[in-house]
């Protein structure tokens, strides 16, 4: 058993040490999963493995809402509902200070909640967005922090792949688990909202407020987005109403968004291909980096790591309450190096059988439910703090006059409350588990 431990951990190390030098975390799993296993087992059972491995881990129903959503995410990108999202919200609230930044961080919920994708929604409503805090003499930092931090709501609110990700890993219920993320991502936009609020009072010169508009463009915005708020109650609320589950969702979220942008005139076949091809591309890599996690967790699971962890944290010492947040903060340091589809995969099945043997007063499904919420929140940080901080990079690559150091410096505050969402849903697990708890 301590040849199998020593192998497993050498293997850690060696993941690491493939991560740092910027091998593909893909291909960095596989490597080590599949040379642990030859070590620990031999070339056969290896070979065996591999025979029916991606067949068995890729023939789960769940997980064709990937692409489904994947795909709804880029024909809605195409289609220009980001455009209608911003221009509704900044007809709302845009009059106020920070109004323009606030109506940005609406958008990004309103396109989240369509697109499921940190990334997508950081570099689309970044296009639509950025111009118009510059136009209105937006502090750089705050325009390009609100953008980045605004783009962390793609992963939370529903439907979200990588809660879906991780809904899977754990056996937990998708449905269930978008229920639950629905006060923790509304609280996310409200303290963003109160963020921006409480920096403009600081600072007032950092978000100047702009002119009321005519009625007329109040009326024109608030019309043009009723298409998208009935895309997001058919697809979301037939998901919460038991209408139909989350596959079959994404499949009308597809179609009713390609209609949308086929009577706007935004979507022709060009856009349509192109979207299908980046879909492809996208779950390709998704699909990928799951085969590698898998490998990863056979050979650890060989080695005994998963339980040698859950033994080293049980006789720690530490509460139960000690060791969740000790997981979380270390997820947040894993977040500074790697992706978050990435850091689910590798984590949480090392994590979730730790917290599995631990007893927070609450069933082992709900524990699933607070953990996973709990989880993908600090995962959302790793997209804004460095040294990877994707967000970051996208918008800074969109507003090239704002040094990349005044963007993280922009994304602070933003982090800060996250840091208190997490804290308040960490003290009170109610905020998370009552929704479910009343629809399940």
């Amino acid at each position: 058993m301590a040849y199998e431990l020593s192998v497993g951990l050498a293997g850690l190390v060696a993941l690491i040490a493939l991560i740092a030098i910027r091998i593909p975390i893909a291909y960095s799993m596989i490597l080590v999963g599949g040379v642990g296993v030859t070590l620990l087992n031999g070339p056969d059972i290896f070979m065996s493995q591999l025979k029916d491995l991606a067949y068995v881990q890729f023939s789960i129903y769940d997980l064709s809402v990937v692409p489904m959503f994947v795909l709804m995410g880029n024909i809605a990108s195409q289609a220009g509902l980001s455009r209608e999202l911003f221009r509704a919200a900044n007809a709302w609230i845009g009059w106020a200070r920070g109004g323009v930044a606030m109506s940005a961080i609406l958008a990004c919920a309103g396109f989240g909640a369509v697109c499921g994708s940190s990334l997508a929604t950081a570099s689309t409503m970044g296009k639509v967005a950025l111009p118009e805090l510059k136009r209105y003499n937006y502090l750089g930092s705050l325009a390009t922090g609100t953008l980045a931090a605004g783009g962390v709501l793609g992963i939370l609110i529903p439907p979200s792949v990588v809660l879906v990700i991780y809904a899977i890993l754990v056996e937990a219920n998708i449905v269930t688990m978008f229920i639950a993320a629905f006060i923790p991502g509304l609280l996310a936009v409200l303290l963003f909202l109160l963020t921006i609020a409480i920096y403009v009072r600081l600072h007032p010169e950092a978000g100047p407020a702009r002119d009321p508009i005519s009625r007329e463009e109040f009326r024109e915005a608030t019309l043009g987005v009723l298409p998208v708020l009935l895309i997001f109650g058919a697809v979301i609320g037939g998901i919460y109403f038991g209408l139909f589950n989350p596959t079959p969702a994404a499949a009308v979220g597809v179609f009713l968004v390609a209609i949308y942008g086929m009577v706007r005139g935004t979507i022709r076949w060009p856009e349509m291909r192109d979207s299908l091809y980046d879909t492809a591309k996208t779950t390709g890599m998704v699909y990928l980096i799951m085969l590698g996690a898998e490998m990863l967790k056979i050979f650890m699971a060989r080695g005994g790591v998963p339980q040698a962890a859950a033994e080293l944290m049980t006789n720690s010492g530490l509460s139960p309450m000690g060791i969740l947040l000790l997981l979380l903060f270390i997820l947040i340091i894993l977040g500074c190096l790697m992706d978050s589809l990435s850091m689910i995969l590798l984590a949480i099945p090392f994590f979730w059988p730790v917290l599995a043997g631990l007893d927070f007063g609450m069933s082992q499904e709900e524990l699933k439910i607070w953990f996973g919420i709990l989880a993908l929140i600090v995962v959302e940080l790793g997209l804004i703090t460095p040294p990877v901080g994707m967000n970051v990079f996208i918008i800074s690559a969109m507003a090239k006059d704002v040094p990349m150091r005044e963007t993280f410096k922009g994304v602070m505050p933003f982090f800060a409350s996250e840091l208190i969402r997490v804290a308040v849903l960490v003290a009170f697990p109610a905020l998370t588990l009552w929704l479910p708890r009343v629809l399940g």
